[in-house]
């Protein structure tokens, strides 16, 4: 019992200099691949302005044959990404020089997008050679004893080339630009014959109102006065101010980003012309004489004639007074 285990360790081993586990972090597994693998490059998998899709899409992108097809729809369908979100990441790969995409015209008029995919953002097509197959060095050959020269042959007569047809130039593909954002400003906006001051304080308060209508359509004071002429035209147009509010506030995007734009934009586009009076239907339609309606002086009943006065019962009992 009093005789002391000296086999037993006094402490737990120090760590061995140089141990190729860390003590925390990732560990690694590594197993040779012998077929069936793409090499990528730590400048890409490891690159600090790229998103994690813009990386995974590149080395997917990198790790397909030649002539697959990449755009935007097929890879949705691949992968549970978005379309947004997919052309996201490859505008961030054209960026960072992994890839790029060019519109072509082909001689048949058609237009394909052409992709191409670089594992170096620095490599060009161009530039690349193809390798070149591997020969064997040959042996060198013993020596042959000399033998005896040849007469030397004579010289034949010399043929005159013939002219061959050159061939017809193939014609080179036209690039046509990437569609841009529009550049060009928007119409102006539409204003009244007379802004009265009936007509801005009710396209003013109709502006007001609409959040409480769609509460993001939420409009900053000089939105209000800016857009203000605008209604002031439908109002002056004798439009109703429910069908200005149901034209302006139905079908809203969402999410909605810039409220005062898609009103200026439906102001403008959506503007009813004014109500036809009763001589422009009358010479819209020849030969149709359209009357009037007046309201009775006496019993305020709705008539047609071509001056104000008494309906034809106000008159026969006047008659009969009479």
């Amino acid at each position: 019992m009093g005789t002391s285990q000296i086999t037993a360790p006094s402490r737990g081993p120090s760590p061995v200099p140089g141990d190729a586990t860390p003590s925390s972090g990732v560990i690694h597994i590594n197993f040779r691949h012998a077929a069936g693998f793409t090499v990528i490059g730590n400048h890409l998998a490891q690159h600090r302005g790229l998103s994690l899709a813009a990386i995974g899409l590149a080395a997917h992108i990198q790790s397909l044959p030649a002539g697959a097809r990449i755009s935007i729809k097929h890879l949705a369908e691949r992968f549970p990404e978005s379309e947004t979100r997919i052309a996201a990441a490859l505008r961030e790969l054209e960026a960072h020089g992994y890839l790029h995409r060019s519109r072509v015209r082909l001689p048949d008029g058609r237009i394909i997008t052409r992709t191409v995919s670089y594992n170096q953002p620095s490599t060009d097509a161009s530039a690349v050679a193809a390798p070149q197959p591997r020969t064997r060095r040959s042996k060198p050959a013993a020596p042959q004893p000399p033998r005896e020269a040849a007469p030397e042959p004579r010289p034949a007569p010399a043929l005159t080339p013939q002219p061959q047809p050159q061939p017809l130039p193939q014609p080179a593909p036209v690039l046509v630009p990437a569609p841009t954002a529009r550049t060009t400003p928007p119409p102006p906006l539409p204003q009244p014959q007379e802004l009265t001051p009936g007509l801005q304080r009710a396209a003013t308060a109709l502006l007001a109102d609409l959040r409480r209508h769609a509460p993001q359509l939420v409009l900053s004071e000089s939105d209000i006065h800016a857009l203000a002429p605008g209604v002031a035209t439908w109002l002056e147009h004798d439009a109703h101010p429910d069908t200005i509010r149901h034209a302006l506030t139905t079908d809203l995007p969402n999410p909605l980003k810039h409220p005062a734009k898609l009103l200026r934009h439906r102001i403008t586009a959506l503007l009813p012309p004014p109500l036809p009076g009763a001589q422009d239907i009358a010479l819209t339609r020849p030969g149709v004489i359209v009357i009037p309606l007046q309201n009775c002086d006496r019993c305020d009943r709705a008539f047609r004639s071509r001056h104000p006065g008494h309906c034809r019962d106000c008159r026969s009992d006047l008659h009969t007074a009479a």
